[in-house]
């Protein structure tokens, strides 16, 4: 079986690339030569126009990467997320739309995301509020902007219309670092969004698990729910590399100085020696994922001319921006400069 990143291409998680197609279109609307951007993002257009073709999760992150930085628009999924036609995410919009309550269709959309997409699990809980989490399986959370940003886009979006409310949640938080979010999107995403967080994450009132949803359609949504259920079970649990797991769990806790190899271990719930010997079999240290990770985050943070390096400092978990210089140094040669 052939090999990608160091994980069999079976072990790959694929998505059904509807993202990938909308932003295609987008590009072509936009009189783009897209095809050398496919190809950059290992995709081609064969795969773009068969609707039946999945496509690997981090394909469809690279292209949405690329893409926006092409239209210097760092806010392409947002856009993506508002001008589509929420029908078009077909089965999981409809099993969410045809059940009795919000809640209902909130706790369905998390049991079956995956069907869709399987490097991303929607968690939903219901208690002194709701909250929905999206947490990623088998694909880098840290070079992600435009995707996450597209689902929590769209939950916004579908939550508004199935429940015929017009509020916007408690709070949007955001794993990723953005010095802004333009007052734009602010009636859908409300005021009290923050980045840089430990999760990606939606929070709304308690009370909007009881709304009525507006399309309620109790046998429609009993042949859906059968259907989602047998599809599930046919779509396997994806492994993935213990490498992906660690870069995932160090992220959120960077900015905190949190990072040791003993703190994320007991995260991902093993032991410190357990986690150097899995490591160890991808031919890898906690100490050098670490340091691949805060050279990847440093470089695209570098890159944003509001954030001084002193708060870049603080987001890769150095006390002193001297031990920063020092890092950048050891990496390139050379002190930080924007645009690296």
């Amino acid at each position: 079986m052939r090999k990608a990143n160091g994980m069999q291409l079976k072990d790959v998680p694929m998505a059904g690339g509807g993202i990938t197609r909308t932003a295609y279109a987008f590009a072509c609307q936009a009189h783009l030569s897209v095809g050398p951007l496919l190809t950059r993002a290992n995709l081609s257009v064969q795969q773009i126009k068969n609707p039946r073709v999945r496509i690997p999760v981090k394909d469809q992150i690279k292209f949405l990467n690329l893409l926006a930085d092409k239209l210097q628009d760092e806010f392409l999924g947002i856009r993506l997320a508002q001008t589509l036609d929420l029908r078009e995410l077909g089965l999981l919009y409809y099993v969410m739309a045809s059940s009795d309550t919000l809640g209902d269709g909130l706790r369905r959309a998390a049991r079956y995301s995956t069907i869709q997409n399987e490097g991303v699990q929607i968690r939903y809980h219901a208690g002194k509020f709701v909250t929905v989490t999206f947490n990623y399986i088998g694909v880098a959370r840290q070079p992600d902007r435009h995707q996450i940003e597209f689902f929590i886009t769209i939950l916004l979006r579908v939550c508004q219309k199935l429940s015929g409310l017009s509020s916007a949640p408690l709070q949007v938080k955001l794993m990723h670092h953005r010095s802004r979010l333009p007052s734009e999107f602010k009636r859908l995403f409300g005021e009290h969004v923050a980045f840089a967080c430990d999760a990606d994450e939606v929070v709304y009132p308690s009370s909007i698990a009881s709304a009525p949803s507006n399309n309620a359609d109790p046998y429609l949504n009993a042949l859906l729910v059968r259907y989602c259920e047998e599809a599930a079970a046919e779509r396997r649990r994806n492994s993935t590399t213990w490498q992906l797991k660690v870069e995932n769990a160090i992220v959120p806790l960077l900015p905190h100085g949190h990072a040791r190899i003993s703190k994320i271990a007991a995260e991902l719930g093993v032991s410190r020696r357990t986690l150097a010997r899995r490591l160890a079999a991808e031919g890898l240290t906690f100490r050098k994922v670490l340091d691949s990770l805060r050279f990847d985050l440093a470089r695209r943070y570098l890159r944003e001319k509001e954030l001084p390096i002193s708060e870049i400092t603080w987001l890769l978990g150095y006390c002193e921006t001297s031990a920063l210089n020092h890092a950048f140094k050891r990496w390139t040669g050379g002190a930080p400069k924007r645009g690296s």
